[in-house]
């Protein structure tokens, strides 16, 4: 009936690892070191977008260390690999030897098809964007950057090769808060999802077999990393000085609504 977590080393990614511990059904973490958390902005960019990228990492980082804290994962066994040794035999030997009923992943990159089928158990990714109007990356900066953060959200869903194509288990949609940019929004929305996930993993552990997602209907759009540059920094924080939540709270901004499903719970 265990659970393994194989996350990146970011603080939302503890967060998730420290509430599945509390379950008691975590029997391990695989943890994924990835990239610097906070950016070096690029050398070519103008004065004025490095300012506006310095100040939007520097929000992410402070947005996380007062929604995620400093979770305690000293107690989980860790064994921490690198990108380039995601998929292999150490830790699919690692993997096995946990024995897992389920495997979780969280911000790590993609799982190979062989460590899937050796490893036997199940594999569900968490995405942090709602498919699959938001799959792929930096998918909780693209809802706020078209004006509908109430499409921020994220999606458990089976893993499979197609990124975040998977069937959806579980959705948790936007925690939208008077005064939060937009990373607060989606740090509030992981917290969303860590804080209940848990629970119903617990309760669907406890049946004969793990429940199938949901296919989803259509492609709906894959955001790639070259989709992204500092420019799109502009709109956010010169035109709404990061205050999108509030617009939409207020009733200044509409837009698409979310559909969220489960089949993890009513």
């Amino acid at each position: 009936m265990s659970i393994v977590a194989i996350t990146g080393d970011h603080p939302r990614h503890a967060y998730l690892v420290a509430r599945l511990a509390e379950t008691g059904l975590l029997s391990g973490w695989i943890r994924e070191v990835r990239e610097a958390f906070v950016p070096k902005a690029p050398a070519d960019l103008p004065a004025d977008l490095v300012e506006l990228f310095d100040l939007h990492f520097a929000r992410r980082e402070a947005a996380e260390a007062e929604i995620f804290g400093t979770p305690d994962t000293s107690a989980i066994p860790t064994f921490d690999t690198s990108h380039e040794a995601l998929n292999s035999e150490g830790v699919i030997d690692r993997i096995c030897t946990l024995k897992p009923r389920l495997v979780l992943s969280y911000g790590c990159h993609k799982l190979s098809a062989e460590m899937r089928e050796r490893v036997g158990a199940v594999f569900w990714n968490t995405h942090g964007g709602l498919s699959p109007q938001y799959r792929g990356v930096i998918t909780h900066f693209w809802p706020s950057y078209l004006l509908e953060p109430q499409m921020t959200g994220v999606t458990l869903h089976e893993t499979t090769d197609a990124l975040d194509g998977g069937a959806v288990i579980h959705q948790t949609g936007a925690v939208l808060e008077r005064g939060d940019g937009v990373h607060k929004l989606a740090a509030r929305t992981v917290r969303a999802y860590a804080d209940e996930i848990g629970g119903l993993l617990a309760d669907a552990l406890q049946k004969p077999d793990l429940p199938a997602g949901i296919v989803q209907k259509s492609t709906g759009k894959l955001w790639v990393s070259s989709d992204w540059r500092p420019e799109h920094l502009r709109p956010v924080y010169e035109a709404y000085d990061d205050r999108i939540v509030d617009r939409v709270l207020d009733g200044d901004l509409t837009g698409t609504l979310p559909k969220l499903v489960s089949v993890l719970k009513p």
